[in-house]
């Protein structure tokens, strides 16, 4: 049962106990009386802070309802010094409600007040003292104690409830208190006392801290390295307490600490004689995150527990799409590295080729062979065999006949690769993949110079139910229309698809030196923002990041309101996130993008990033 449900039980209890008297410090929440000429007259001088004016109605109101007007009266008679009978309500109060001791409280404020300390100190004890350690009562008198920032008395409260019922130790609360006094170290521990008091705390204790501990950057929110060192601690004095271990798998991965999250979910895998499940779902949070050598060592360790093991051919196949995309995703990767890739994918590719996980194995082999190794007639080969097998799903088959046709294109078989497209295309009309597959025909057309066409199939796809064909279809018909124009020529644009088309085959430097030609042969061309952000898709490529940049800001500054104008400053800005990794600057370029681009589709994903780079704490 959760901690917090458990004090809904106690108001319950208080409920079936209850006499005449009720609580008042949260009277607040109590309905005020029905509202006369004197009520209002009352709050008005009291809100106008004329207490004098205030106390001449309120005295007349708190002898009519002493439960609701008290709290008011009291504050009031204070303000103007009237020590004397604030002292005199309360005591009557206190009277009529002993088990309201929370009005000790108020009257060491007053002997507060008169410099009387010792007197504060006896009403704040008898406060105390006098407790029926029923939790609303408990409660009440801690609240009061808080308010007036007397944070030692509010633990002496909350420690008398806990010993009168062990069931409900107050964890919650006093760790609201350690917050409130500034002690964290103290707010921490209460916490991992309630962990470890109920296990199955574990979410509420999560998000209590996640909500305690301040933003969420890099020292703040769960990442604080005081709460590691604090949950450490405790598992040298305890490490047979597993929940303790698991708490702090979880903080490890959420500070990215992904060799440490490792290193304690492999100890408890082996110390509970587990599966491997925690690895496999440590080795999915590596990949989303790109750090390929750590969920490469999660996969390498299940597929060393055997081939028995629940997730050996799961690890074999996600840990092959790592090694994938940890070597195609480098700037320039190097040749020894794709062959042992290569021998790899056509290993697995043997072992599981008449099994339904087969698919990326596949994928990934061709696309290796294709546009890595320049070996587009054994990928041509490779997927013919198996588009024509018996038994295949048919939008798998379809799926295959895309990339097929891609590897056509890239090798300059055009016909063949327009033939595939329109296949899918006829036989998926109303669907995603047959949208996709017209709009790779549309560009086909474009890199074969016949824009017209490719205007007008993109023109038809700016309405597909796909947001990204659709997105897609409107740039094509904008460079084209934009390049065009008026103008017949269009040899500067047959220029630039010709160059698109080589960077596509990986043909970086000829693409680089045929857009550079149209800018020595044609110069009054309207190509500008499109050649320096193809440009700097190619430096990205290469890793040349600060080459990237230059031209990113080149679109920025000479061409801000065109095409690319937003996905410039956009892309700039993810460049210095990720890549040059300057905060400051990429900060900066959100919010340029904020200012300079407010209708612009990137507008939700910059504001976002501008958060997290300031440090504010997300809930999604």
């Amino acid at each position: 049962m959760n901690l917090r449900f458990q004090s809904i039980l106690y108001f319950i209890l208080l409920f079936l106990m209850k006499n005449a008297s009720f609580s008042q410090v949260n009277i607040g929440m109590t309905a005020m009386p029905q509202s006369n000429t004197s009520d209002k007259l009352a709050m008005q001088y009291y809100e106008l802070k004329e207490f004098d004016k205030a106390n001449l109605y309120f005295e007349e109101l708190f002898n009519k309802n002493p439960f609701y007007w008290f709290p008011y009266y009291f504050k009031s008679l204070v303000a103007v010094k009237d020590y004397s009978k604030a002292e005199k309500i309360t005591k009557k109060e206190l009277k009529q409600n002993k088990y309201d001791v929370f009005l000790y409280v108020y009257l060491g404020k007053i002997s507060n007040l008169l410099n009387d300390a010792k007197k504060e100190k006896e009403n704040y004890e008898k406060a105390i003292k006098e407790l029926t350690p029923v939790q609303p009562y408990i409660q009440n008198l801690a609240n009061a104690f808080m308010e007036e920032g007397l944070f030692d008395y509010a633990i002496q409260t909350y420690n008398k409830g806990k010993k009168a019922n062990p069931d409900y130790p107050y964890f919650y609360e006093r760790a609201e208190v350690f917050k409130a006094k500034g002690d964290l170290s103290a707010m921490i521990n209460e916490y991992l006392d309630a962990l470890e008091f109920r296990e199955t705390e574990i979410q509420t204790v999560q998000t209590n801290l996640q909500n305690s501990l301040g933003y969420d950057d890099e020292a703040g929110g769960i990442k604080n390295p005081l709460l590691r060192q604090e949950l450490q601690k405790r598992i040298q004095r305890d490490p047979d307490k597993i929940v303790l271990s698991e708490f702090l798998i979880f903080i490890l991965k959420q500070q990215n600490d992904f060799e440490g999250a490792f290193v304690q979910s492999r100890a408890l895998d082996k110390r509970l004689k587990e599966e491997g499940q925690r690895i496999y779902d440590l080795a999915k949070i590596c990949s989303s995150n790109k750090n390929w050598d750590m969920a490469k060592r999660c996969y390498d360790y299940l597929i060393a527990k055997g081939s028995e093991n629940l997730f050996y051919d799961s690890a074999i196949i996600e840990g092959l799409q790592v090694d994938y995309l940890s070597v195609t995703q480098k700037p320039q990767p190097a040749v020894d590295e794709l062959l042992q890739l290569e021998q790899k994918l056509t290993k697995a590719n043997e072992r599981y080729k008449q099994g339904y996980n087969n698919t990326q194995i596949l994928k990934n082999l061709a696309n290796l062979k294709a546009y890595y190794l320049h070996k587009s007639d054994e990928a041509i080969t490779l997927l013919l065999n198996y588009i024509q097998q018996a038994g295949i799903e048919s939008t798998q088959k379809a799926d295959y006949k895309l990339l097929l046709a891609d590897i056509y294109l890239i090798k300059g078989e055009i016909w063949e690769a327009s033939l595939l497209y329109s296949q899918v295309e006829k036989d998926y009309k109303y669907e995603t993949i047959g949208q996709e597959a017209k709009f790779r025909n549309a560009k086909l057309s474009y890199y074969a110079g016949d824009f017209a066409w490719a205007k007008t199939q993109a023109d038809v796809l700016k309405g597909a139910t796909s947001k990204l064909i659709a997105n897609d279809a409107l740039d094509l018909s904008l460079i084209i229309t934009d390049a065009i124009g008026v103008d017949t020529n269009d040899i500067p644009l047959k220029l630039f698809s010709s160059a698109d088309l080589m960077t596509l085959q990986h043909r970086y430097s000829d693409a680089i030196a045929r857009m550079d030609s149209i800018n020595l042969l044609f110069s009054t061309h309207t190509l500008g923002d499109d050649i320096y952000f193809k440009k700097a898709q190619i430096y990205f490529n290469l890793g040349k990041f600060a080459e990237a940049e230059e031209m990113y800001k080149n679109i920025i500054e000479y061409y801000p309101n065109e095409l690319y104008g937003d996905d410039a400053q956009f892309k700039l800005a993810e460049l210095y996130e990720k890549n040059i990794q300057n905060k400051e600057k990429a900060k900066q370029a959100c919010e340029d993008l904020l200012t300079k681009y407010p209708g612009s589709i990137f507008t939700v994903e910059a504001r976002k990033r501008f958060r997290v780079l300031r440090g504010d704490q997300l809930n999604n």
